[in-house]
């Protein structure tokens, strides 16, 4: 881990100088000279160390009065992997960030997610990134701002409020600070096309339809793409999600309507095709399709210490840059685990496939075939638990599960406490240690999540002279701790026996 790199000056000035990519998101280099603030991998010439400072955040940087570089664009940076591989409260106060709660919710709403204060919130994001919930919010608003200029040809009154501004004034002069350029400025950039006068007329008197927007996805290498789009095209609900012409494509439950992406697997990133029912939820859209794919880990720490095993280094070697799939909406993701239980992975497929048909908002999708968001606990809380075709006692842990989620007792989000969730999941009825383990790897998000009890785990441990039985193959992953989750996807990897069935 590398906790507040940025003040590791020596470290951080190696980095610049050898233009190392490894490093992009973990800090930002502000040059005293020119007042303006890179990635550690800007491809123009380094400045001298003594004109360099370090900054943990590009809000810090943007706080700090510099703008951002117009060669290396900062702000297009993977996002950092501390708040992947922390459940602490700046990690988690930085995931509800990204997805949108202060421009929501404002500063109380981020702190009472938190249990926190909004002082004690401001307190420690401000010690360890420099900056304070408003500051990242609106660095986040500037980002989204910027993709919707150079991306869409859309009224920029209507970008103003799409990326969250209060007002047009706010998000020209935030516009201007953040990047030294107009907003029509960066359009003709991009495009090397003046902005025309209707380009700038304010949305009311020029009505547009939210569309499909393309992006890029950024990545740190290396990324293996097999295991990623491999399990999510496999495990694929009919209707919500599905495969087609070299794209996962899925719904998205959304905070001001839904959407529909489709992610491609490039050698150098992630190409993303959003199509939104509110412009509003773009950042959010970004944050969640970053979050199923794990794009924000850093395979590099990841790999280099499973290596240190003699029997995870080959796999490593074999096929580095694994990631974990996870998911865009943790509850679903709860919910399909316990129809998962016991079961095939296709007889799974068809348990949500009917909750879905019967219970799930329709969609509609003119680029392919998805027809409905997974429905919600609050629309499965009225359903009949005898049309559920499962035993009694998986019912029983189905319409439980329901319950909590829609009487918000039980809580799974991007803001959830790892250990906390853990805790609560095992005390429902019918729930063992899989079961809470796979949604916290997967929903959730913890890396060191482990399933010492999966078939596939246990075959593969067979297969490399591991140790078999759960309490021993645990022990003997002390070492690949805090990765767990990781060697997961490598063990996984070397099963070549399909799973059958998957414990509770």
């Amino acid at each position: 881990m590398r906790n507040g790199m940025h003040s590791d000056r020596e470290r951080c000035v190696r980095a610049v100088q050898s233009k190392d990519a490894r490093f992009d998101g973990w800090f930002f280099t502000a040059v005293l000279t020119t007042g303006i603030y890179c990635r550690p991998s800007c491809p123009v010439v380094p400045p001298k160390p003594g004109n360099m400072a370090f900054y943990p955040s590009a809000a810090a940087c943007q706080q700090a009065g510099f703008r951002a570089c117009k060669r290396c664009r900062p702000d297009t940076s993977p996002g950092s992997p501390e708040w992947n591989q922390r459940a602490d409260l700046v990690a988690r106060a930085m995931r509800l960030v990204a997805d949108g709660v202060v421009d929501r919710e404002g500063v109380p709403g981020l702190a009472a997610r938190l249990g926190y204060s909004s002082r004690q919130v401001e307190r420690q994001l401000r010690a360890e990134l420099g900056a304070g919930p408003l500051a990242l919010a609106r660095a986040q608003r500037a980002q989204t701002a910027r993709l919707l200029i150079e991306t869409t040809a859309l009224p920029m009154a209507e970008i103003a409020f799409a990326a969250g501004f209060a007002s047009i004034r706010t998000f020209n002069d935030t516009v201007r600070e953040v990047y030294a350029l107009s907003p029509g400025d960066l359009r003709t950039r991009a495009t090397g096309r003046p902005t025309s006068r209707a380009a700038t007329a304010p949305a009311a008197t020029t009505p547009t339809t939210p569309g499909a927007l393309s992006l890029r996805l950024p990545f740190r290498a290396p990324l293996n793409p097999d295991n990623l789009f491999g399990h999510l095209a496999a495990t694929a609900v009919p209707g919500v999600e599905e495969w087609r012409d070299g794209s996962y494509r899925r719904t998205l439950r959304l905070p001001y309507g839904h959407g529909i992406a489709a992610l491609t697997p490039r050698p150098d990133h992630i190409a993303c095709r959003l199509t939104l029912g509110d412009l509003r939820d773009l950042p959010v859209a970004i944050s969640r399709c970053r979050r199923l794919l794990d794009l924000d880990a850093d395979p590099v720490a990841i790999d280099d210490q499973l290596r240190t095993d003699p029997v995870l280094a080959p796999l490593v070697d074999k096929a580095p840059g694994r990631r974990v799939p996870r998911t865009v909406d943790e509850p679903e993701f709860a919910l399909r685990a316990v129809l998962g239980q016991q079961v095939s992975t296709a007889a799974a497929r068809t348990h949500a496939a009917r909750l879905v048909a019967a219970h799930g908002e329709p969609v509609d999708d003119p680029e392919g075939g998805l027809t409905h968001l997974f429905p919600s606990a609050g629309a499965l809380a009225a359903l009949d638990p005898e049309s559920l075709a499962m035993p009694r006692t998986r019912r029983t842990t189905f319409t439980t599960l329901v319950r909590q989620l829609a009487d918000e007792k039980l809580h799974l989000g991007a803001d959830s406490d790892w250990q906390e969730s853990r805790a609560r999941l095992l005390a429902l009825p019918g729930f063992g240690p899989w079961t809470a383990d796979v949604i916290s790897m997967r929903a959730l998000g913890d890396p060191d999540a482990f399933l010492p009890t999966d078939l596939g785990i246990r075959r593969a441990a067979q297969e490399l002279g591991l140790p078999s039985t759960p309490a021993a193959l645990t022990a003997r992953a002390a070492a690949w701790r805090p990765w767990r989750a990781y060697a997961v996807q490598y063990l996984w990897a070397t099963d070549s026996h399909p799973i059958n069935f998957l414990p509770v």
